[in-house]
């Protein structure tokens, strides 16, 4: 009976004890302060680690697609009517984006190195060829008369472009709107212009090149400057905008991110193709292949107008020049082309814009930027750039050749650089999610098994209490 009684009341005591010490490391996180410490261990740039063979060499596939908006009215814009527009495409590319010349530096705290991309054309993931044909703007001569419009030249220009019949608008292949051609009016102004280049095109030297040198923060001094940019081309800020915040160089290129990301985090990317830095905000639970993640998205306030966003006035250029929301002027980054960025069919941009240009359907789904992180690691579980080149165009005082255009930021195509994780990293990041889950659970199992105890000490403790019988009312109550 003494050892029944003792083996009951040490149940009783384990009980407590064990939920004591779980609700304790639930309270003091002390699992969960253990595995992220880990977890920021390992997750640095350095030689021989997984997130650095990741980082230099991403395995999931990266595919760059291209929608061409094709004008079907011409004569009818330049006579002062709305642009019509049909979208073509896509037309799809395999990218690959290895880190190359990687160095480290300042003992091991940073890494430089370029980032080439080399764009190879699939056609099975296509809808149509590169030999289609495209109608749209001529962005060199639209350019060489925003230039020379208050040249002396001026006039030797105006004629030289009707001698050679070259207007607003013209036919291009797909191909060499995209990767360069040379152009014939270009080369004549090379007269003028002896160091102007005479070759165009919307992606020329784009394929197989860099888009300069970067240096990167490895994460080794804090995990939150995990693959965050400390310079590029030798730059700590940039020079194009009007303000230090609006120059200011901030986040990861977007392949990567720190690791332990929370849902109040603004996530900082720098994009070379805007000219800019931009962030995005969490906005829902998701799940890819089987791996839990964040939805991070950039939201209106990144391109909206001066009067939404005050912060956003050093984008406008000149000074004070700025255009409605959801718009950005990237002619000072673009040799002086009335380049206009903004996302695929106006999305989130002024109704105006829409309006403007008969063919905009813009919708979130298919035109918002998205990333995709699983919280824990930083690793991009899916993610897509959606990006829309336009131009902006008017009538030009000294030119015909715009005729009665009405001002409109016209849209010349839209690019969508999209990724989602392979089967194999995404195999090996639901081993690491599980390990994770089974140490951050530790305490609830401590306090599960408490509680089973405790049901144990109570079921034991009432049959204890329970009187015994006597040996008279152990006897049947009828004898034979």
């Amino acid at each position: 009976m003494r050892l029944r009684a003792c083996c009951v009341y040490s149940t009783g005591v384990i009980c407590i004890l064990l939920l004591i010490a779980g609700i304790a490391m639930v309270l003091s996180e002390v699992f969960q302060k253990l595995l992220n410490n880990r977890i920021k261990e390992q997750i640095i740039l350095e030689n021989g680690t997984e997130a650095f063979s990741v980082w230099q060499n991403p395995p999931p596939p990266v595919y760059m697609q291209f929608y061409f908006f094709n004008l079907t009215n011409p004569a009818e814009v330049l006579n002062g009517d709305k642009p019509s527009v049909i979208q073509i495409g896509p037309y799809t590319y395999r990218e690959y984006r290895p880190k190359e010349d990687v160095k480290f530096m300042d003992n091991g705290t940073r890494v430089e190195a370029v980032n080439p991309k080399t764009y190879v054309f699939e056609p099975d993931m296509s809808r149509g060829s590169e030999d289609d044909l495209v109608r749209t703007v001529n962005i060199p001569a639209v350019t060489v008369m925003e230039t020379f419009k208050d040249s002396l030249v001026r006039r030797l220009i105006v004629d030289l472009m009707i001698s050679k019949g070259v207007g607003v608008f013209e036919t291009f292949r797909v191909g060499a709107l995209l990767w360069g051609y040379e152009d014939p009016f270009l080369k004549d102004l090379k007269i003028f212009k002896p160091d102007l280049e005479d070759h165009f095109g919307l992606f020329y030297k784009k394929n197989g090149t860099d888009d300069g040198d970067y240096v990167f923060f490895t994460g080794r001094q804090n995990y939150q400057d995990f693959a965050r940019i400390s310079e590029w081309n030798g730059q700590s800020a940039l020079k194009w905008w009007s303000s230090d915040e609006c120059n200011m160089i901030n986040g990861t290129d977007g392949a990567s991110f720190h690791p332990i990301i929370t849902k109040t985090e603004k996530l900082y990317i720098f994009s070379s193709d805007l000219c800019r830095s931009l962030y995005a905000l969490y906005e829902s639970d998701v799940s890819v292949h089987g791996v839990p993640g964040f939805r991070f998205v950039p939201p209106s306030e990144v391109f909206a107008n001066v009067t939404v966003n005050p912060d956003n006035a050093g984008f406008c250029v000149p000074e004070g020049n700025c255009l409605g929301s959801g718009l950005l002027n990237a002619s000072v980054c673009k040799q002086g082309a009335p380049i206009i960025m903004s996302s695929p069919h106006f999305y989130q941009a002024d109704d105006k814009f829409v309006q403007d240009v008969f063919g905009m359907n813009p919708n979130k789904e298919e035109h918002e930027t998205v990333i995709d992180i699983n919280p824990l690691t930083g690793l991009l579980l899916r993610g897509a750039k959606r990006v829309q080149v336009n131009v902006y165009l008017h009538q030009i005082p000294g030119f015909s050749q715009p005729g009665k255009i009405q001002t409109v930021v016209f849209p010349v195509m839209y690019l969508n650089e999209s990724v989602v994780i392979d089967e194999e990293s995404a195999q090996k990041l639901r081993v690491v999610v599980t390990e994770a889950n089974v140490i951050v659970n530790v305490p609830f199992i401590v306090i599960s098994v408490g509680v089973l105890l405790g049901v144990i000490f109570i079921v034991l403790m009432c049959r204890q209490q329970l009187p015994q019988s006597t040996a008279a009312e152990r006897q049947p109550l009828i004898s034979s």
